[in-house]
């Protein structure tokens, strides 16, 4: 028995990884949050330092062979400023969002921090708290006020790097005086972490990094101003991120836990039924749990309805870095003779544990295709499947690695994606498909127009391993 689907809304939902994708949503890079978290990269959660124009020229070609294989692409950017200019009432959703994002504070300079003039105090009764007269100035009204005058372009960057204004009485000009903080969102790029697609419909994640929570809001406006259906939100304490999720059919979801994602969330998606299929597969991190294979798709992905590729030192009973699956199946759809391991929760129950990833990919028919540790590394296992067995591969060696399996029968491109990799990502990461399967879409195709961005070659390989240019 598989879980009914219905949605009132756009059509919303990935029922297999191989399904021809229809709607993804991107990020680009932003000169401005990039620029910030670009400043120290391992505070920004980066990997090396990044240079900003190749990581932009780079995103512009991954987006321009998305289109040229018939998906529609939506920037993040774009949908957020779509019919402001006109819709009174979608101006005012994006001044409420960017009045979240902007924090105004007070504070009284100290005697040390007196001004120019050497005037420590500034009034005749100095405290630490702002009078009336200055209490309007850190106030929601002003805020407000302020935000009303914004152009777009000023909204959004407010939503991208979350301002904090921290001003203090002064005796000279406007009777001010103001430093500045950001908190940049140096990392929404990756599109695929604040939420998951499922056959359901979008499930709204819960990310590890603090840096990155807010995210996950900026996302939900964009999906709903899209119309878009989302049909829950991982709650605290449970974590969950995109790219621990794979859809594999109306009979399997594939789920990772480890370092950004655990058993509290996927609990939570089983409670709720927001997963839709009949079996839902638990991968387990237990023993590595290492950065550079942070998600399920730093070491395994799905290739076509048969063949996947994964981490070729993770397979085996006897590795060291195992993972291991436990399975969960929908009332109904267990067989009479099937086991009862006695854990329910919401309409599963648990009817295998710790079976070995690469035993249980096999047990489902799969073939797999290893990818070496130094492949892995430079993103190999992180592929973008668009359906049909056509795959975008960041890894040359990889690349041909996959075309020339016997057991793959699509095709594979490759991207030179080294730039936007330094920030801990590929092309997996850095793309969420909202819809698989429909070409025909009532989602406005408004789509950003980056001229000045011109598209580095790709190269193409096919499954009798000939590469060319394109």
């Amino acid at each position: 028995m598989v879980p009914s689907v219905t949605s009132t809304l756009t059509q919303t939902g990935q029922r297999h990884e191989n399904d021809p994708a229809s709607l993804v949503i991107v990020c680009a890079p932003s000169a401005l949050s990039k620029m910030m978290g670009s400043l120290h990269p391992a505070g920004a959660l980066y990997e090396k330092p990044v240079n900003i124009r190749r990581a932009r020229d780079a995103h512009a070609t991954f987006v321009a062979m998305l289109r040229r294989k018939g998906a529609l692409v939506r920037d993040v950017r774009d949908i957020l400023i779509e019919r402001i200019d006109w819709s009174i009432g979608d101006r005012i959703a994006l001044e409420n969002l960017a009045f979240t994002c902007l924090t105004y504070a007070f504070h009284y300079p100290a005697a040390e921090e007196s001004d120019v003039e050497g005037k420590a105090s500034i009034r005749s009764s100095p405290t630490s708290l702002p009078n009336k007269a200055e209490e309007y100035y850190i106030s929601d009204q002003y805020k407000r006020k302020v935000i009303e005058e914004m152009g777009q372009q000023q909204l959004v960057d407010i939503i991208f790097t979350n301002p904090t204004v921290t001003v203090s009485p002064s005796a000279r000009d406007t009777g001010f005086t103001a430093s500045y903080h950001f908190d940049p969102l140096s990392n929404i790029m990756f599109v695929r972490d604040q939420q998951i697609t499922t056959r359901k419909g979008i499930v709204m994640a819960r990310l590890s990094s603090k840096q990155r929570q807010k995210e996950v809001d900026i996302m939900e406006f964009c999906f709903k101003k899209l119309g878009l259906n989302v049909i829950g939100r991982i709650p605290c304490p449970g974590r969950m991120e995109g790219g621990d999720f794979f859809p594999a059919g109306e009979k399997l979801s594939i789920i990772g836990t480890g370092p950004r994602s655990d058993l509290t969330a996927v609990k939570y998606l089983l409670k709720e039924d927001l997963l839709g299929t009949e079996r839902v597969a638990i991968v387990k991190d237990q023993f590595e749990r290492r950065q550079e294979r942070m998600h399920l798709d730093t070491v395994f992905n799905l290739l076509s309805n048969d063949c996947c590729v994964m981490l070729e030192e993770m397979i085996g009973e006897k590795s060291p870095t195992r993972r291991l699956v436990d399975e969960y199946v929908y009332e109904g759809s267990r067989p009479a003779d099937g086991a009862d391991l006695g854990l329910e929760v919401g309409k599963y129950v648990l009817v295998r544990r710790n079976v070995e990833f690469s035993q249980y990919m096999q047990d489902r028919g799969y073939k797999i295709i290893p990818i070496s540790g130094e492949e892995q590394l430079k993103y190999g296992c992180n592929v973008l499947n668009l359906g049909e067995g056509s795959i975008i591969s960041i890894e040359k060696s990889t690349a041909r690695r996959i075309a020339s399996s016997p057991h793959f029968h699509g095709t594979v491109e490759f991207l030179d994606f080294s730039a936007v990799t330094s920030m801990y990502g590929g092309v997996h990461c850095a793309s969420q498909v909202v819809l698989r399967g429909a070409r025909s879409l009532d989602v406005s195709t408004k789509t950003r127009e980056a001229a000045e961005i011109l598209p580095l070659p790709a190269t193409t390989f096919t499954d009798d391993g000939v590469s060319g240019s394109s």
